[in-house]
Order: C-alpha cells, then sequence, then structure tokens
C-alpha cells in the first residue's frame, strides 16, 4: 500500500514529460484524463484501505483518509473537466493524408504538460506530511496555471495572468512566512520538524505567541489561493481567462486544496491555542466571502466571471463549516468540496461549449438556448441546479448540515446572515441562467442562421458521458450513507477538531 503513494507523483511526471517532448497528438490529447484516471484510482484505493496509515519517507507522503479523499476528489474534478474538455475528434483533426498522423503543436504540447504538472502537484499537497512540502507543491501550482490562464494568448488573458502570478505570489509567500515561523516554533521546543502529525500530537511546549503569528500568516496566505474575500480579486479574472477545463481545474481542485491546507493548519492551532482564533478568521473571510459573491453576482453580465464569483460563494460557506468544526460540520464541508468541485468543473466546460458557440460569454447576447441548443441549455439548467444546492444534489445536504451544526453551536446570527446571503446569490444566479436559456433568441436573423463560433475557443461539442458521470454522482452521493458517510467521517476525524 505504501507504494501507492509514489504512483501519482510519478504518473503525472511520466505522462507530463511525454505530452512534452514528444509529439504524439493522442498523448496530447489524453495526457490529463490519463493522470486524473490514476489519481482518482490511487485515492479510492487508498480510501478503501484499513489497516496503518501508508506513509514514506518519514513525514514526505502520507495517506490518512483524509489525504485519501483529497487524492479521490481531485482525480474525479480533474478527470471530469478533462474528459469533458475534449474536442470531437474531427475538431481537433488538421486536414492531411489518410496514413499520416497528426503532430501535436508545441502549444498543444506544452498545455498538456502544464496540465499534468498541476495534478501532479497537488496529488503531492494533499498526500504530504510536510508542511514545507505542501507549501512547496502548492507553489508549483502557481507556476503551472499562470501559464495556462494566458494560454490563449492577447491582452486580457495576459493580464489576468500577471494578475494571478502577483497576487498569488504575494499570497504564497505570507503562507510561507507562517511556515517559517511554525518551524522556527518547533525548533525552539526542542524537535524541529514541519510535519503536522507531531504538530498536532500535543508533544511540542510551543510558544504560543509564536504560533498565533505563525498561524495567522499562513491561514492569511493560503486563504489566498483559495479565493476568500478580502483576497479573491485574481479569481474572476483567472478563471474567466482561461480555457473551461483550466478553470474547471483551478476552481475544483486548485481552490479545494488550498482550503485543504486551511484545515492542516487549524488543527495545528486548535491543539495549541484552542479554536478561537481560526474560528474567528474563517467566520470572517467566509461572511464576507459571501457577502462579496452576493454584490456582484446580481450586477455580473459575463457568464464566466459570474461562474468565478460562485466559487467565492462557495469557498465562503466552507470556511463557515470550518469555522464551526465538529464531525458533522467537517463531514459536511468534504461532502460540500465533492459537490461543488463535480458541479463548477462541469459547469465551466459548458461555459466554454457556450462561448465556441456563441462566440460570446455576455449573457445578455446569450438567449433562446433551450429550444435551439438543448446539448448546451440541459446541462448548464442540471449543473446551475446541483451548484445552487436545491435537492437531490450533494450541496443541499452539506449546506443544510452546516447551517444546523452553526446554529446548535450558538452561531445562529451567522448562520442567519448565510442563509440570507445565499438566497441572494441563487436569484442571480437564477435570473441569469434563466435568460440564457428560455429568453427568446436574440434576433431572428441569428435564430435562423445558428450559432456563431469563436475562432481560438476550442469546440461546442464534446463528450457528454462525463458530464452526466459528475452531476449523477453529485445528485446521489447525499444519499448513499455506506460507504460515503463512513468515509466522510473517517476523513473528518483525521483532522481531530472536535
Amino acid at each position: 500500500m505504501t507504494a501507492l503513494l509514489l504512483v501519482p507523483p510519478l504518473a503525472a511526471l511520466l505522462v507530463g514529460a511525454g505530452a512534452a517532448t514528444r509529439a504524439s497528438a493522442l498523448l496530447t490529447r489524453l495526457s490529463g484524463v490519463l493522470v486524473s484516471a490514476v489519481l482518482l484510482a490511487t485515492g479510492t484505493a487508498l480510501l478503501a484501505h484499513r489497516g496503518p496509515v501508508p506513509t514514506l519517507g518519514g513525514d514526505l507522503l502520507r495517506a490518512d483518509p483524509l489525504s485519501a479523499l483529497m487524492l479521490a476528489i481531485v482525480g474525479a474534478v480533474g478527470l471530469t473537466a478533462t474528459w469533458a474538455g475534449l474536442a470531437p475528434r474531427r475538431a481537433a483533426d488538421e486536414p492531411r493524408a489518410a496514413d499520416e498522423p497528426r503532430a501535436a503543436s508545441r502549444a498543444e504540447r506544452r498545455y498538456a504538460a502544464l496540465v499534468a504538472l498541476f495534478l501532479g502537484a497537488m496529488a503531492i499537497a494533499v498526500t504530504t506530511d510536510n508542511l514545507g512540502v505542501l507549501w512547496v507543491a502548492v507553489e508549483a501550482t502557481t507556476i503551472a496555471t499562470a501559464f495556462l490562464v494566458g494560454h490563449r494568448g492577447g491582452p486580457r488573458a495576459l493580464e489576468a495572468a500577471w494578475k494571478y502570478v502577483v497576487l498569488g505570489s504575494v499570497g504564497i509567500a505570507i503562507a510561507l512566512l507562517g511556515t517559517v515561523l511554525l518551524y522556527a516554533a518547533s525548533r525552539s521546543a526542542g524537535g524541529a520538524t514541519l510535519s503536522w502529525t507531531r504538530l498536532v500530537s500535543g508533544e511540542l511546549p510551543l510558544d504560543h505567541g509564536l504560533v498565533r503569528v505563525a498561524v495567522g500568516l499562513a491561514v492569511l496566505g493560503f486563504a489566498t489561493k483559495a479565493g476568500l474575500a478580502p483576497m479573491h480579486s485574481w479569481l474572476p479574472d483567472a478563471h474567466s481567462q482561461a480555457p473551461a477545463p483550466v478553470s474547471g481545474l483551478m476552481s475544483g481542485v486548485l481552490l479545494a486544496v488550498a482550503f485543504y491546507a486551511i484545515l492542516r493548519v487549524r488543527a495545528i492551532a486548535d491543539v495549541v491555542l484552542g479554536p478561537g482564533l481560526v474560528r474567528g478568521l474563517l467566520l470572517a473571510a467566509g461572511l464576507g466571502s459571501l457577502a462579496v459573491a452576493a454584490a456582484l453576482i446580481l450586477r455580473q453580465r459575463d457568464h464566466k466571471r459570474m461562474l468565478a464569483y460562485s466559487s467565492i460563494e462557495h469557498m465562503g460557506v466552507l470556511a463557515v463549516g470550518a469555522a464551526v468544526g465538529g464531525p458533522i460540520a467537517l463531514a459536511a464541508v468534504l461532502l460540500h468540496l465533492i459537490g461543488h468541485g463535480l458541479a463548477k468543473a462541469s459547469l465551466f466546460v459548458v461555459a466554454g461549449r457556450v462561448l465556441a458557440a456563441e462566440g460570446t460569454t455576455t449573457i445578455a447576447d446569450v438567449r433562446g438556448l433551450l429550444a435551439r441548443r438543448p446539448d448546451l441549455a440541459v446541462p448548464l439548467v442540471v449543473g446551475m441546479t446541483a451548484l445552487l444546492g436545491f435537492p437531490p444534489f450533494a450541496l443541499f445536504f452539506s449546506e443544510v448540515a452546516i447551517v444546523l451544526a452553526g446554529w446548535r453551536a450558538g452561531l445562529g446570527w451567522a448562520m442567519g446572515l448565510t442563509v440570507a446571503l445565499l438566497l441572494v446569490v441563487v436569484a442571480g444566479l437564477v435570473r441569469a441562467t434563466a435568460s440564457m436559456v428560455l429568453g427568446p433568441a436574440h434576433d431572428e436573423e441569428r435564430a435562423a442562421s445558428g450559432p456563431t463560433p469563436a475562432a481560438g475557443h476550442g469546440s461546442d461539442r464534446g463528450p457528454m458521458t462525463p458530464l452526466v458521470l459528475a452531476l449523477s454522482v453529485t445528485a446521489v452521493i447525499g444519499f448513499v450513507a455506506v460507504p460515503v458517510g463512513d468515509v466522510l467521517v473517517r476523513a473528518a476525524a483525521a483532522l481531530g477538531l472536535a
């Protein structure tokens, strides 16, 4: 079982190197799908393991139930985004002789290698026991995603990439300072380590003042990568300008892993300082994120930016749930990570297809999709229903569980504000989606002639199977008590937050 810990990074390295150095169109096309499938299979195998926690290299790699669940989430969301983001073969193939295989372009190879690097770094981040290695892995994603955000070129994409690099680097630098101070605290206590299992064991007499500063900086830094307010300003630009599968990966994987880092830091803070410090930080960031998302979604005119602000909203829900703490709220947070990742990856892929079909992401310019393009309208409506937390989808159960747990924990005022802000978000998203799907065509001539593809934005068609699978999982997972409920409880227990 220990050998499984090496499979995800090795698979990402080999596939990424192969895609970068070989001009094979097939390998380039399927590289993200292959790596994601390996991550999902490995995470599932580790979840099924009931023996001792697999470890490798001391505190280098370790897969407790939480790490295994996060690895499976990374694989599932990655598989949804990369598989659904595949263009039809006829669209991907250039004209050529019948016996001549198409060679992948340099841009295609670079894109495939960066996606593999991104997924491999995320796999290391969730399976390491060392906070320093976790920081390095999260920083590696900054490099990969910066190039991916600007992959299509153009002034807006480049501006978004630079904005992401600058703000993301500032955030990760703050997290590095917090990590260094945690190491200094452990060193002064006579046991220099960044192993989070040792730091949460309570065996080291860590200096409370130093840990308080370190935890505050680490939470602030990782919150920037997670897109929590007020450190969220990079997110709408990056998500709106990146290729659709990359937007799905960033929203469903990058934000989730950054939030996972916050949960690990909170576990250390609770043991050393008690729950008050990080609970206050997370509650403020969560409610602030919900308020920012609610205010901006109502006035949003761009479809992809609207989905990006929805990601800020859901990160706010996760922060509120983590602030509540306790086994019920934490299990709900993990269920929310699953539901949000699958739904948002699906919706970003659909948004990319809408852009390719309509030539725009402006909400007011897209009308009558249900009548003209039901292949786009149906997954858009189903995905938005899942994202809004309507039953029977997973986000309904997770949000209800978080609110009830918070009410029982004496945070009734915060839960009331959370529900009110969520209702505002629902109103904004429903209004925008209904206008795109149910509204009349923009004009009779456009309706008669059909959609105008947007050059350079891929195909408006692609595999429907991954979308159906992802949205079906979000629809049924909330009802599956065994083994899903057991997995969530074990993963929440691995944090040790009561």
